[in-house]
């Protein structure tokens, strides 16, 4: 397969090329197909890369050998472009001929493939965060992600309801700026808010249900580091434990846990600072 096939290649042909030659070919696909599916994972790997998505990379593979030539600006990015062609299954050799140039610098050809997977996992880890938490209703809001630039449109049932939207949005990984858009509901009756609470008293959410989401909050969260955290669960109750750098960081881990739904207290004396 040659490397301008990496030229007409769009995102959504290299992904159906993959869906497809697994389907159709899984059974005993020939060589050709087999180089062409493990190009194209090397190649959109390095599409989602934010370290090699810029760069000039060029992919070409014949019986499990992986070829890889173009130009990167340090040995740190042409080590990864080797290190991801490897961990593609088949692949037993990789020649690198990439070339280093310190002051290289690629051609600006706008947003690719692998900014609006980023924007669109923004987008993702924002609508969960604001459907896991207690206090907003995610079906009153709207999530959109351009360029980091995440901009919230919809109701919110009180201003606190509002700026905890909001405050979740900017904590997330890859968010620039945040442009909350939303308007306070004043109309009387049942407001999003109050159908949460009702729903939330009418269904048992399991321990284990928030324990994981309080996990993925966290891991989601550029403020935070999940990793420090012990998180369990019993009958509501969160119990947070380990080690963190700042005040601050704990303040927040415990505003984030008494913001999941179902958690009845959050217990934190054993996390300390």
């Amino acid at each position: 397969m040659k490397n301008s096939l990496h030229k007409l290649l769009t995102p959504a042909v290299a992904f159906s090329l993959i869906i497809m030659s697994s389907a159709c070919f899984s059974a005993t696909p020939s060589q050709e197909v087999v180089n062409a599916r493990q190009e194209t994972q090397i190649w959109t790997t390095y599409a989602l890369s934010p370290y090699l998505r810029a760069n000039d990379i060029k992919v070409s593979v014949d019986a499990g050998k992986a070829t890889l030539t173009g130009t990167v600006e340090e040995d740190v990015n042409k080590d990864l472009a080797t290190a991801i062609a490897k961990g593609v299954t088949g692949i037993k050799d990789v020649d690198n001929k990439i070339e280093v140039l310190a002051d290289y610098k690629p051609a600006a050809t706008g947003r690719g493939y692998g900014d609006h997977i980023d924007d669109l996992t923004i987008t993702s880890t924002v609508k969960s965060k604001l459907l896991w938490s207690k206090y907003t209703d995610s079906q009153s809001i709207e999530v959109e992600t351009n360029a980091g630039k995440v901009t919230l449109v919809g109701t919110a049932d009180t201003e606190e309801a509002k700026a905890l939207a909001g405050r979740l949005a900017t904590g997330t990984h890859g968010v620039t700026s945040v442009d909350n858009k939303l308007v306070v509901n004043k109309t009387p009756g049942v407001t999003g808010m109050a159908k949460a609470s009702t729903k939330e008293m009418s269904k048992t959410i399991s321990d284990s249900w928030i324990t994981t989401k309080l996990k993925s909050t966290y891991m989601y969260s550029r403020n935070v580091n999940g990793s420090d955290i012990n998180v369990s669960t019993n009958a509501g109750v969160v119990t947070l434990s380990g080690k963190l750098d700042s005040g601050v960081e704990r303040a927040l881990a415990i505003e984030l846990a008494q913001n999941i739904r179902g958690v009845k207290s959050v217990q934190s004396k054993e996390l300390i600072n």
